[in-house]
């Protein structure tokens, strides 16, 4: 399991967060040792001394008469054991380093307690301090102490949580802000990588930030110039290529009978010219998605399946399992299906299975074709996809290369993914995924 985030967010937040973190500490330490030591230290010298007073004019040892005439005038008692049990003496609390300074200071082992507070001692009534000592064992002494609430740890406890709380959040607010213009850049970013021109973003942040969003406007208009350019080439070129195609086509309709063999192939070879040009159209149009619309992914396969029972010596075997609609474009999709379907057929076997389940965790239908001929080289895998690859020495060479290019196009168009693999015994699988719904 990874620890340490990833993003420059989380790592910024995580530093901000450690220096913070070791400066409260040490704000905490310097004000226990330089403040709360000092101030405690003066507080049990002079309880020390007020006790080392009494020890002087005999209190402890003088009658209940003479303590009261004292209580009164001080404020201090003079108890018994049993006396101080029944003023709340069992609800007291020990310090031992305040025990042990009284102690020192006294020259006697000194018992030193702290009454806890209760509800009605928080504004009316003071800290009692309860000090026993060795030499009047059965005698408990009562000094009221006032401010002793100030003195308290825990308002520095929640001073310094207060600041830290703060410190973050603005630290979190700041990396929100620095970061903003990074997410919006991977969001145009992988619009671009999917074909689309995103409109020009937004310069804001730091200057660095600035400068990188200025370049990729700019390389985002010269990609969307060249898309332009290419399409505009590739329309030119296609048009320029049909008007021979069709002159080659009329003359040789005007053939003798006798050279109907020689007719027939120059056709067949017009027609083939005609699909590569529409496969370079097609590959170099942008829209290749079109308008989306919730649709059931087997009735778009189960179509296509059934156009192909015209062929009696292909057989499609359908294993599909309930799929939620998602969001799709009907002519697209039924390109992918029929572009695989197709392959399969023609570069691997008569009979091929096609696959339809639905991923619960990841909200993906996945969508498999697999037939049962040789199958690819493992080492040309990765590059089927690209333009004008095909695998000749394993699957034929016919067409232009250009299908499983467009195939791509269009499955990546709907934020899915399609994968090709050898089948661990026999044949080639062909497995795209769509999501459920809309990023």
């Amino acid at each position: 399991m990874r620890i340490l985030p990833k993003s420059a967010f989380g790592q910024t937040v995580l530093l901000i967060g450690m220096l913070l973190l070791v400066n409260q500490v040490v704000s905490y330490l310097s004000v226990t040792y330089y403040f709360i030591r000092p101030t405690s230290a003066q507080i049990n010298s002079l309880l020390a001394t007020q006790v080392q007073g009494m020890l002087a004019k005999g209190i402890l040892d003088s009658k209940t008469t003479q303590r009261r005439i004292y209580t009164e005038a001080t404020g201090i008692s003079v108890l018994s054991t049993s006396e101080a049990m029944q003023r709340g003496l069992a609800e007291t609390t020990g310090y031992r380093f305040m025990s042990n300074q009284v102690s020192a200071q006294l020259a006697q082992n000194a018992d030193v307690r702290i009454s806890t507070m209760d509800s009605d001692r928080i504004k009316d009534k003071p800290y009692l301090v309860w000090i026993s000592l060795s030499s009047h064992p059965n005698t408990w002494i009562s000094i009221p102490l006032s401010g002793w609430a100030e003195a308290n740890i825990s308002p520095l406890t929640i001073y310094l949580m207060v600041i830290g709380s703060l410190s973050v959040l603005g630290g979190w607010l700041f990396v929100r802000r620095l970061n903003r213009p990074l997410h919006a850049l991977q969001s145009a970013a992988l619009q671009v990588g999917k074909g689309q021109t995103p409109a020009p973003l937004k310069e804001q942040g730091s200057s660095e930030i600035i400068e990188v969003t200025r370049a990729f406007n700019r390389m985002n208009q010269g990609i969307a110039q060249l898309e332009h350019d290419r399409t505009l080439m590739t329309a030119g070129i296609s048009h320029d290529l049909r008007t021979p195609l069709t002159r080659i086509r009329l003359a040789t309709e005007m053939l003798p009978a006798e050279s109907d063999w020689v007719r027939e192939g120059i056709v067949h070879d017009i027609e083939d010219m005609n699909a590569i040009i529409d496969q370079f159209i097609d590959y170099a149009r942008m829209d290749t998605i079109g308008q989306q619309e919730l649709t059931d992914l087997n009735d778009l396969i189960k179509e296509q399946a059934q156009v192909r029972h015209i062929e009696e010596t292909h057989h499609i075997e359908l294993k599909l399992t309930p799929l939620p609609h998602a969001p799709l474009g009907r002519v697209a999709v039924k390109r992918v299906l029929d572009n695989l379907i197709e392959n399969a057929f023609r570069y691997g076997s008569d009979k091929i299975t096609v696959t339809s389940f639905f991923d619960q965790k990841s909200k993906r239908i996945f969508c498999k074709i697999r037939d049962f001929g040789p199958g690819i080289p493992d080492t040309s895998l990765g590059n089927m996809f690209q333009p004008f690859t095909q695998a000749d020495s394993a699957r034929g060479s016919t067409g232009s290369g250009l299908g499983l290019a467009i195939t791509r196009r269009i499955i990546n168009s709907h934020n899915g993914e399609i994968t090709l693999r050898n089948h661990p015994q026999q044949g080639l699988i062909a497995e795209f995924w769509l999501p459920v719904t809309t990023k």
